[in-house]
Parts: structure tokens; sequence; C-alpha cells
């Protein structure tokens, strides 16, 4: 399939969320191809958007929303945990996709390796925290270029997805966030069994 244009990512982050819903995230890591169907999303939306990052205005974190879309935004949480996201919109007016869940197709054996204490088995990349460390994305990865595969790591178009098989729900982990930012409905996901790994 081919490699999403930067058009695709210069728009609004719940436009985007929406229509990654289907479409492959690929990593290359040491000659491999390991790639998921994305089954899942959020958006964040600028700096009114309370529960973004970039809330608290422009910072050496979040500037590389405020650049050009169609880069990785990827932060380090908790201590331990890489989260990667798409950078969307227009430069300056900071928004991005999480990517909170892929369904793995390809590069199975290398992505078991990459998580040698966890069985590839059932929900095996049903976080954004999973699936980066099955795909050995980190904060290398950072401000990688989502639209050029010589970079190690973009996302291809998939089938299209209809509305009726999207659940629209509230993000999740912004208990500390006002409403209605808390409970505002800009997490996507496709519902149970709509994508079969090929």
């Amino acid at each position: 399939m081919p490699v999403i244009a930067r058009d695709f990512y210069h728009r609004p982050a719940l436009d985007v969320a929406r229509d990654l819903l289907g479409c492959r995230l690929v990593r290359q890591q040491n000659g491999a191809r390991l790639a998921g169907i994305i089954l899942e999303t959020e958006a964040y939306q600028g700096e009114e958007d309370l529960g973004c990052h970039a809330s608290a205005g422009k910072t050496p974190r979040t500037s590389v929303m405020y650049g050009p879309p169609g880069h990785a935004y990827i932060y380090f949480t908790y201590g331990m945990h890489w989260l990667l996201n798409a950078v969307t919109d227009r430069e300056e007016v900071p928004a991005a996709v999480l990517i909170r869940t892929i369904q793995p197709v390809e590069g199975a054996d290398l992505m078991a390796e990459n998580r040698p204490y966890q069985a590839f088995q059932r929900g095996w990349t049903d976080g954004p925290a999973k699936l980066t460390q099955a795909l050995g994305i980190n904060g290398d990865c950072n401000r990688m270029d989502l639209c050029d595969p010589a970079g190690g790591l973009w996302i291809e178009l998939g089938e299209a997805v209809s509305a009726e098989v999207i659940e629209q729900t509230a993000r999740i982990g912004l208990n500390a966030v006002p409403e209605p930012w808390k409970s505002i409905p800009w997490r996507f996901g496709l519902r149970e069994g709509v994508i079969r790994g090929s």
C-alpha cells in the first residue's frame, strides 16, 4: 500500500485520528519490516485542549507539534514508556494523534524479540506503550518524517473504514483534566472483529 502523503496530516487531529483507523503502521528494524493495522487512536488539538501537551505552550518537548505535519511526536511517560503520535494540522497549530492500538500483521517474530518477557497473545499490542515496544520505537524516532520510509517509520494507507464500525469515546488517562476536555469523545476505535490480519 502507498505511504500516506503529507496532505493527509495537514488537517485537524480529529479528522486524521478517524482516518488513520485501518491504516498500517510500519517500522523497519535491522532490515526487517514490522507492521500492524491501526485499531485505536486519540486526537489532541491545540493549546486550548487541556488534555494536550501543548496546553502549556511551546516547550522543547512539544516544539515538534508546532512544526510541519506528518512527523512523529514521541515522548517518554511514567519513567518507562515511549508513546507515538503523528503530528497534524498546519504549522504553528499544535495538534497530534496518539496511536493507541495496532493488530500485528507483519514481523511478529521480531516483535516478540522486542518484548522478550511478554508472550505473543491476544491484546499483545493493545496499548500505546505495548505497541512501541513491539515495534522497537523509542526516543530516537522522535521527529521522524512519517511520509518518508527512508527514516524507518511510516504509515501506509489501508482499506476505507465506514462510520458504522467506529466507536467514539472519551480519551484515556485524563483524570486530572477539567471538563469538557476530560470527557470529550476524541478517542476512536474499530469495533471488535472488524479487521483481521493477513
